[in-house]
């Protein structure tokens, strides 16, 4: 790997570690809905400005139901999940079991795609468990249902993968990234209008921005530029990194207590993930 394609993996890791630093801020002010909303909104208008101004097509008429069905499994869904779990769980925490994600996929390929689960895939899904389990044990039983929600947000991802394998061989990437964000922000518009509104202050509005022009397009298009250089599986190892971001983050701006089960938890879960992605 050249140099500057590991800057580059290292700054998408540190931008997607930071998105839940930034949910984490916003999601407890304005709400899980407008979050998750205002997220995929800016960052699609940022998105096809952007795919404007260097002529790339999306073909919408041909993949409109592709971008609707992944829209709700890998924007929508993940996002206001990870909203609702902001309200209460830490950043860190939100990072950590958002590394689950590659451990649902290959557990989800097995049963749904007839992929073989191999040794090392497997022991990778049972480090997994045992990290998000050792991350989870201060929470006790008060946050299971934000921790619930946090998983079942990963898992969205997973499922994602899944699909994304079945049925998108032929799906432009950029093209499912402007797609998915737009479907799923408008997909929310309706709830939107029914929540309260949101009361917005520079630092929230700052928040959202970052949200949805750094951790969603720029994010986007780091990534694209990676899976370009160093190809699909090397851009996955960014998934190792972002775990230890969004604990770094958050206890850098938000004063969140680093304890020993978290980082012992959240190395284990990205020993797991790598034995899970290199399986």
């Amino acid at each position: 790997m050249r140099r500057a394609d590991g800057a580059r993996l290292l700054l998408l890791a540190a931008i997607w570690g930071a998105s839940f630093l930034f949910t984490r801020i916003a999601a407890p002010a304005i709400g899980p809905v407008a979050t998750a909303d205002f997220r995929m909104l800016i960052a699609a208008a940022a998105l096809l400005v952007y795919y404007l101004a260097i002529g790339f097509d999306a073909q919408w008429r041909r993949w409109w139901p592709l971008y609707l069905t992944i829209g709700v499994l890998n924007s929508a869904a993940p996002f206001l999940l990870f909203a609702f779990a902001a309200l209460t769980l830490s950043a860190g925490l939100l990072a950590v079991l958002n590394a689950t994600s590659p451990m649902w996929g290959a557990l989800l390929s097995t049963m749904v795609l007839r992929e073989r689960l191999s040794a090392r895939r497997g022991a990778g899904l049972l480090m997994g468990v045992a990290g998000v389990a050792l991350v989870c044990a201060p929470q006790g039983t008060a946050r299971w249902l934000e921790v619930t929600a946090a998983l079942a947000a990963a898992i969205c991802y997973a499922v994602t993968v899944v699909v994304l394998k079945r049925w998108a061989n032929q799906a432009s990437a950029r093209g499912m990234a402007v797609g998915t964000q737009l479907a799923g922000g408008l997909l929310l518009l309706p709830p939107l209008a029914l929540s309260p509104a949101p009361a917005f202050t520079p630092g929230i509005i700052g928040a959202m921005l970052a949200l949805g022009l750094v951790c969603g397009a720029l994010g986007y298009i780091l990534y694209f530029r990676l899976v370009a250089d160093i190809g699909p599986t090397g851009a996955l190892t960014v998934t190792y990194l972002i775990p230890i971001f969004g604990v770094i983050w958050g206890a850098l701006f938000l004063g969140e207590t680093l304890t020993l089960p978290m980082v012992a938890g959240a190395l284990i879960v990205v020993a797991g993930t790598a034995l899970v992605l290199r399986g």
